[in-house]
């Protein structure tokens, strides 16, 4: 297991800027001329159709009716064009009442890594397990009870491209192309407006969906003032998400040297040498990322982390994505992605879906470097969590106990420190046990809109080795009960 592979699907970003976002200055009534599509069922098989508006001048959505994977329930894919760049996207629409349920919208993590491995490995509505034969119906889709979006981004990411070589690098420049994407979407269908809307992902999805779903609530003072319904967004679900890089650093220690989740995966003499850094890694850390952030020294910072933990762990061939199991193939330790991967390289389903490039592959190296070169990760998102959280929009923070890249230790540290008006009534309650069908699920935590769980027995993605437990858990979430 090679140290890319680890570090491809959720360890440090970082990146350099180029491409500009342009929004337009807002007009007085510019929605007043718009005409909506109105109804998905308009939409064609054979051709793509345009979305525009007038108050996102630089910003375009095509977008086609796509028969595939779910024949049950209107499928749709389609491209978010943002001048020269160009991001993919899927939706499927409920298989309970598309007309009333909520929408959720879902990024897998990397940076660089494509949600297709969440549509066809975790919680779409179908999966792959060979790809000669196809897909398999997946009865534990999210979409059970909820329209969801599967979306390839930044830009190069999947079946994204860019036309002369146009890149994003860093969170929050990607979040202004989310947050219009989702404006042009509801405008269009009428029937999606006033909708529970929630934002999730996985992994490096911890740091993109805080700062998305900020940019959306921000958003919607601009879309009111233009005369433009606004979006209803209503929660944060964040699955085994690197929110909060500092307080995994220890965590990586403690999760192979002690059995808070599996008995112990290294040796005595690695684990005492690991303990002695933690307290310089940790300082150091603070004083050069969190304190003041210093690109040069908190780089150097990182570096010595990453050296101190995830070497060690690399060296043991375990999967960093469950302690439970061996590292096996050349992607993601799993082979289930490489079917998928040959899956979405074959000719007839690029046609089908109406892709613009000859090659998929689910993770993009240069995206995650460019993204690594600003130390992307290191700036964390837990001041757009408390900020969302002030301003009631619920945050669910989920994590699979056999996980070691984005472990529950690490995710439940940084939650009980997170500073919002919530956190004294939050830190004093204890872990709870919830469970499905009588049998425990997991431990839990909450207070005041705020929920950490924690998924037993499941690794980094939680959908894919706990199907059942994890529909429940979005759907007892979305409807507003407690876990």
């Amino acid at each position: 297991m090679s140290l890319r592979t680890i570090i491809a699907a959720c360890l440090f970003a970082g990146f350099v800027s180029a491409s500009q976002q342009i929004f337009g200055a807002p007009e007085a009534n510019t929605a007043a001329n718009f005409i909506p599509i109105g109804t998905l069922d308009v939409l064609s098989e054979h051709s793509f159709t345009a979305l525009t508006h007038p108050e996102f001048p630089a910003y375009g959505v095509r977008i086609k009716k796509t028969n595939f994977c779910d024949e049950g329930v209107g499928a749709y894919t389609g491209y978010i064009d943002i001048q020269a760049r160009h991001l993919f996207f899927y939706f499927f629409e409920s298989r309970g009442d598309p007309d009333t349920d909520d929408v959720v919208f879902w990024t897998n993590g990397g940076p660089g890594c494509s949600s297709g491995v969440g549509l066809f490995m975790e919680l779409g509505p179908c999966g792959v397990i060979d790809a000669d034969n196809g897909t398999v119906h997946h009865p534990e889709s999210w979409n059970s009870n909820a329209n969801v979006f599967f979306v390839d981004q930044p830009i190069g990411v999947g079946f994204s491209y860019a036309d002369y070589g146009e890149y994003v690098s860093t969170t929050e420049e990607a979040a202004q192309d989310i947050a219009a994407f989702v404006a042009i979407f509801f405008a269009h269908f009428a029937k999606f407006q006033g909708r529970g809307f929630h934002m999730s992902g996985e992994s490096y999805g911890g740091r993109y969906i805080p700062v998305f779903a900020a940019a959306v609530y921000d958003q919607n003072t601009r879309l009111v003032q233009a005369g433009i319904p606004p979006i209803n967004l209503t929660s944060v679900m964040i699955g085994n998400g690197m929110t909060d890089v500092p307080s995994m650093f220890p965590a990586w220690y403690e999760i192979q040297c002690t059995p808070a989740s599996l008995p112990p995966v290294q040796d005595i003499r690695t684990c005492v040498e690991m303990k002695a850094k933690v307290p310089r890694c940790t300082k150091w850390v603070k004083e050069s990322c969190q304190d003041q952030f210093d690109l040069i020294n908190c780089n150097a910072a990182a570096d010595f982390c990453h050296k101190s933990f995830l070497y060690p762990f690399a060296a043991t061939g375990i999967n960093p994505y469950d302690l439970s199991k061996p590292c096996v193939g050349d992607n993601l330790c799993y082979t289930e992605i490489e079917e998928m991967v040959k899956y979405l390289n074959r000719k007839d389903v690029q046609a089908l879906l109406g892709v613009e490039v000859p090659t998929y592959a689910s993770c993009s190296d240069p995206v995650g470097l460019d993204f690594g070169v600003t130390l992307d990760v290191m700036k964390g998102a837990t001041d757009y969590v408390s900020a969302l959280l002030e301003r009631d929009i619920r945050v669910l923070i989920y994590v699979g106990t056999y996980d070691w890249i984005c472990n529950w230790l690490g995710n439940e540290a940084w939650t009980l420190a997170l500073e919002w008006s919530g956190q004294a009534e939050f830190s004093s309650q204890p872990l709870t046990e919830w469970a499905v069908d009588g049998k425990r699920a997991g431990r839990t935590r909450h207070a005041k809109g705020f929920t950490f769980a924690t998924v037993d027995a499941a690794g980094h993605m939680v959908p894919f080795d706990k199907p059942k437990e994890s529909l429940e858990m979005v759907n007892r979430w979305i409807s507003g009960r407690p876990l």
